[in-house]
């Protein structure tokens, strides 16, 4: 979730890029850079931290003679988040700089390959590599283009690359491949961006470029081209009538819900690279993992959304990879002198990797001599530097306050850590790694409905002042999540239980005006959680029971509003019912005229005790 900008005009480039760079701190980053060619050379200047610090560097630095350039916000995957790693990066012989969003799968490959020719490089990142293989092929090619494509050809993986040369300085060269690139189409400027927000003061004529296209845009013209083949691509120009700020949300009308339906994208992103389909077998690749013995007890440790992302994938890890594996509140976790036998391991969840208790919980664990797995979605960050093994979540930056992709990437990669164990094992479960990548395309097909359900059950419920969420085995801790989001975003005071919890106090509650929000899919505790709604039934509670069809067939539950799934693996139908949750949370916060992006009270990321 990097920012890129690009400009060929005849406006001062540098400060044009700033001002772009900075309508894309949204985003979320850890370091900044720019580079612009100046006197016959290509200048970089990148700094760690915030664009002020980038800001301070180039005041002293002269720029005025540059009308093209690109600029780059780093959101960190590859190497730490320090001034070496930042973007944009130079070939070996500084004859061009790249700036680059998404992951090159097979830069150890070409990095070991450029290496033994003689090159050296500066950096940790996948994104010099790629630098270094466009120089090398250009001295093989007949023209930067060709060379410019024969290297994209060789790097496999997602990447969105915006490229200029000394050699042909009012010239962008750009391509995309499973990441977000565009086009702005000025006059006597044109602009390449992630994002529309970079250049929206400048133009709103958008060309929205697809994977595997190569675009060379100069200052008052532009080509589109196939990447295999070179050959020309014929593109419409889109008008884009949003203002800034609808822009920067991709025309939602908050950051929650616009990341809530990026949660097809946030899982590809997962499974990008982890999951080999070759000619002979499916599989599942984690390197990380390889080095670590397959634990005799995992002990899982986190707080809010992480924990219930830690609830919910206990069972698969149990059942799935044969782990053993305890939970724990990262915050009771110290307190209690846990016991951690030498051939246990703990893994802790954290979506920042900055959060206190969770990191404590982790010192704890390396102090018992303990092996620990970090789970976390920000490279560099405090846990992801102390863990031996860290796995990283892949779903980019979170702007608004209440966590969504963050729980289903994590879940995802819980998922794939199951699977990996099992492999592990000589266990096989293809029809569950099967239903795990059909999911981007299940939830893509989903969620506009799920959106417009969400709306209509808000408005229904709204004068609910409190609210029960009840679910067995997994949707137990879907059910603490749903509870968690309902109560965080509208202030509405509710309770997460497992079912059979029920008759044990809180069913005392039930009545007219305490509705119930059930998790009934389709598993092997589908019985018993439908007599578990009888219950409530029996008392006048108001219940939303959330199901699945099974061959077309509705369950017979009788309940006041019945929302439908669609049918899938056991396993997988947490992903189908995760949004679900989030979406009625959001548009009872939303229909009440609550601060959704920024509820009251609540933090990010909890950094201190």
């Amino acid at each position: 979730m990097c920012g890129i900008i690009g400009y060929t005009g005849h406006r001062p480039a540098v400060p044009l890029l700033l001002e772009g760079l900075h309508r894309l701190e949204y985003r979320g980053y850890d370091s900044a850079g720019v580079a612009f060619v100046q006197q016959d050379k290509i200048s970089i200047v990148k700094s760690a931290g915030k664009l002020s610090a980038l800001e301070a560097k180039l005041a002293d630095h002269p720029t005025l003679l540059a009308t093209s350039g690109i600029g780059h916000t780093r959101w960190a995957t590859h190497g730490l988040p320090v001034e070496k790693n930042a973007h944009p990066h130079l070939s070996e012989d500084g004859s061009i700089a790249i700036i680059h969003n998404g992951i090159i799968e097979n830069f150890l490959e070409i990095k070991e390959e450029l290496l033994a020719a003689g090159h050296t490089f500066l950096s940790d990142t996948d994104t010099e590599v790629l630098a270094h293989l466009i120089g090398h092929e250009i001295q093989n090619s007949t023209s930067i283009l060709e060379a410019f494509s024969h290297a994209l050809k060789k790097a496999s993986g997602a990447y969105a690359v915006v490229m200029i040369a000394k050699e042909d300085p009012n010239t962008l060269y750009a391509a995309r491949m499973s990441a977000p690139l565009l086009m702005g189409v000025g006059t006597g400027e044109n602009f390449v961006a992630s994002d529309i927000p970079a250049f929206l003061p400048y133009t709103r004529e958008v060309i929205f470029l697809d994977d595997a296209e190569i675009a060379v845009v100069k200052t008052d013209s532009w080509k589109i081209y196939s990447l295999e083949g070179l050959a020309p691509v014929q593109k419409s120009i889109s008008h884009i009538p949003w203002d800034m700020q609808a822009a920067a949300k991709d025309g939602y009308k908050h950051f929650m819900l616009k990341e809530i339906m990026e949660q097809p994208r946030v899982i590809t992103d997962c499974l990008s690279g982890r999951v080999i389909n070759d000619s002979h077998e499916m599989r599942v690749q984690l390197h990380e993992l390889d080095g670590l013995p397959i634990p005799r007890r995992l002990h899982i440790v986190a707080c809010g959304t992480s924990y219930n992302a830690g609830l919910w994938g206990r069972q698969l890890l149990e059942n799935v990879g044969g782990i053993p594996t305890d939970l724990d509140i990262a915050s009771e976790f110290r307190y209690r002198s846990p016991i951690l036998l030498p051939d246990d391991a703990v893994m802790v969840i954290s979506q920042s990797g900055e959060t206190a208790d969770t990191l404590a919980a982790l010192r704890l664990a390396k102090e018992k001599g303990c092996p620990v797995i970090g789970l976390c979605n920000v490279v560099g960050s405090s846990i992801a530097r102390e863990s031996d093994v860290v796995l990283y979540t892949q779903a980019g930056p979170e702007i608004s306050v209440a966590s969504t992709k963050a729980m289903c990437s994590q879940m995802t990669l819980i998922t794939l850590m199951a699977l990996y164990f099992a492999q592990r094992r000589g266990r096989k479960n293809d029809p569950l790694l099967h239903a795990l990548c059909l999911l981007p395309n299940q939830l893509s097909e989903i969620l506009p409905s799920l959106k417009k359900t969400a709306e209509r059950l808000a408005i229904a419920f709204s004068g609910a002042r409190n609210f029960f969420y009840l679910g067995r085995g997994q949707c137990h801790a879907l059910a603490l999540e749903g509870a968690l989001k309902l109560k965080e975003l509208s202030y509405i005071h509710a309770e997460g239980y497992a079912f059979g919890e029920m008759k044990h106090g809180p069913i005392a509650l039930i009545d007219h005006d305490f509705p119930t929000f059930a998790l009934a899919l389709n598993n092997e505790l589908f019985s018993k959680v439908r007599s578990n709604i009888q219950e409530v039934l029996a008392r006048q509670g108001r219940i939303i029971a959330l199901v699945q069809a099974e061959d077309g067939v509705l369950p017979d539950l009788n309940v006041e509003e019945m929302w439908v799934l669609p049918p899938s693996h056991p396993a997988t139908a947490g992903f189908l019912a995760l949004p679900a949750l989030q979406l009625f949370s959001y548009a009872m916060a939303d229909y009440l005229g609550k601060d959704v992006d920024q509820p009251r009270n609540l933090a990010k990321s909890v950094t201190v005790e």
